[in-house]
């Protein structure tokens, strides 16, 4: 099988989908949510649901991830993607298309990707009906024939596909077009797009088997281990985060000493406070003093 994509190049897009900006995302959620973290009425101490916040953000950018490496794989066979935003003509509102893409121009491949098919029925009712709404803006736009495609990367759950199936059926006969549903490698085996190789999803499996070997068991959470990468990632957030987490009692004594165990980063944020004129800065730095 000849590689389309170096390993190297793959795993940098993962992980910078996936682990790019955490700290600074964690840090905005404490200080926004601080009652999620701390108090007596939660199950875990805080330690434990820090590091339950970033598992839980990294499977939700898994799949922002995949859809990312798909795309690329694509242009790298030769298929031209298309933006993938798109507005709604009836509400004014933005679309967001997971994979949008032609081999020729005559058909156009509109994909709704998603990791697995584990929605409950309240979901999986909203699920079709955006599918459906994209299927309609896409063919308004282009005005040229498009392949609804709803795929599951995952294929070890297929909770609902009995009812996207029969949904796929009565839009089908609707709109005059042939909807697909896809688990796993079937997206590249069913022959639904023009030209698409199987040596696609036979890599990525390789691939990501080798890329979660090199995953830690648990996520980082002594921010203090590399401080200048820290400092550089959460220095851009607003004053008023800084200022939320520095006012917490709580979260001064229950939290900041868990993220911040040798405040090395916090002496590189108190010497950039330090230089700026405005004086939420001064009153930051100030605050830092007491840490």
């Amino acid at each position: 099988m000849a590689q389309i994509m170096s390993y190297e190049n793959f795993k940098d897009n993962l992980n910078s989908r996936l682990f790019e900006g955490s700290r600074k995302g964690l840090l905005e959620n404490i200080a926004d949510k601080p009652d999620r973290f701390i108090g007596l009425f939660r199950p875990t101490k805080p330690k434990t649901k820090i590091i339950q916040n970033l598992t839980q953000s990294h499977e939700i950018k898994f799949g922002d991830a995949l859809e990312s490496l798909f795309t690329e794989y694509f242009a790298l066979l030769g298929y031209i993607n298309l933006p993938k935003k798109i507005i709604d003509t009836q509400s004014g509102d933005e679309l967001n298309i997971d994979q949008l893409f032609y081999f020729d121009e005559n058909v156009i491949y509109m994909i709704e990707q998603k990791v697995r098919d584990d929605h409950d029925s309240t979901k999986k009712r909203g699920q079709f009906a955006n599918f459906e709404n994209k299927y309609f803006e896409v063919t308004r736009k282009y005005k040229k024939t498009v392949v609804p495609i709803m795929w599951f990367v995952d294929d070890s759950l297929v909770k609902n596909k009995n009812y996207y199936l029969a949904e796929m059926k009565k839009m089908g006969a609707d709109y005059k077009c042939g909807p697909c549903l896809c688990y796993g490698e079937e997206l590249f085996t069913k022959g639904i797009i023009k030209n698409l190789s199987k040596d696609i999803w036979e890599e990525t499996l390789s691939y990501l088997k080798i890329w979660k070997d090199t995953l830690p068991d648990m996520p980082e959470i002594n921010f203090d281990r590399e401080p200048r990468d820290t400092f550089e990632e959460i220095i851009s957030l607003k004053p008023i985060v800084f200022r939320k987490l520095f006012g917490n009692e709580e979260i001064r004594t229950q939290i900041l000493p868990i993220l911040f165990p040798t405040g090395d980063v916090f002496k590189l944020l108190k010497e950039y406070f330090n230089t700026q004129t405005l004086p939420i800065y001064k009153t930051l730095a100030d605050a830092m003093g007491a840490i």
